[in-house]
């Protein structure tokens, strides 16, 4: 119960963070959104390190780090630019995917064994989300060349994750750090990492006098929300779910994304209510 708590309020805090990142998007580049949210998130766990056997633990600490540079610093920015190119709703879709992927690479990667309600719930999970994304409900009119790289940084995204994902389920369950310190070891090791690339992007951030202290109010809740909350939550979907069931749990944000679509000026038709409530279908299919 526990772990499917935490994926009820990941799916919470991404979904509502995914939105204010879309916004602030039309005024600053994404990996500047990144780089930004991962520096303070890391921050505001950084009393964490202080209980991190850093020595002791070094392969799990290199693999979560690993994860942490893959998964967040990677895979967010592409997540981002997905966002302000295709919107929150599709970007959140096109992780009908993860269900998939993730039980597949549970099986095979690190021998989860599931019974076959799990893999029919994933099925059910990943048609259904995949049917949302064909449901061409977005008004505002980007050319196609537009729309595939926004598909394809949310793929890329995507992968990113399922994979960061695994390495941090491997050592979640074969090492004694907690949720918490997995979390702040993958932030800043993601935070570093996107800093030595990144510096003159951050820096002209806090420089920019055009960026108001509602802006930075923004970030910093979604950062709060989105990366501290939502990482946190995830590593504990990681520590007590298998992947597989974990993902597919973590891929319901679309259906709460119906809440705040007309806001980003995306209808909702009738299939695409049908799809959503379809895909929790499955996953109740996956839970019982």
């Amino acid at each position: 119960m526990i772990g499917s708590f935490a994926a009820i309020a990941a799916v919470i805090s991404w979904t509502f963070a995914c939105s204010i990142w879309r916004r602030e998007s039309k005024n600053l580049l994404p990996r500047q959104i990144n780089i930004y949210k991962n520096i303070f998130a890391s921050v505001f766990f950084l009393p964490v390190v202080l209980t991190i056997s850093w020595f002791s633990d070094i392969f799990s600490i290199f693999i979560l780090m690993i994860s942490g540079i893959l998964g967040i610093a990677i895979g967010d920015t592409l997540y981002i630019n997905s966002l302000k190119i295709i919107g929150t709703r599709k970007t959140l879709s096109f992780e009908s995917l993860t269900p998939i992927i993730a039980t597949t690479i549970g099986t095979f990667g690190i021998d989860e064994i599931y019974p076959q309600k799990v893999w029919i719930g994933s099925l059910i999970v990943s048609f259904s989300l995949l049917m949302i994304v064909r449901q061409n409900t977005i008004k505002k009119d980007y050319s196609r060349e537009k729309n595939i790289l926004g598909i394809l940084c949310a793929f890329g995204s995507v992968l990113c994750a399922v994979v960061a994902a695994l390495l941090s389920r491997v050592i979640l369950i074969s090492s004694t750090l907690t949720p918490l310190e997995t979390t702040e070891i993958r932030l800043l090791s993601a935070s570093i990492f996107l800093f030595l690339i990144f510096k003159k992007d951050f820096l002209s951030l806090l420089n920019n006098r055009s960026i108001t202290k509602q802006n930075h109010s923004n970030l910093i809740l979604s950062t709060l929300l989105g990366t501290n909350c939502g990482i946190l939550f995830q590593q504990i979907v990681f520590k007590f779910l298998p992947i597989g069931i974990g993902w597919t749990l973590l891929s319901l944000s679309p259906v709460l994304a119906l809440f705040i679509s007309k806001r980003e000026e995306d209808e909702i038709n009738k299939l695409t209510i049908f799809y959503s409530f379809l895909s929790f279908i499955g996953v109740a299919i996956t839970l019982t």
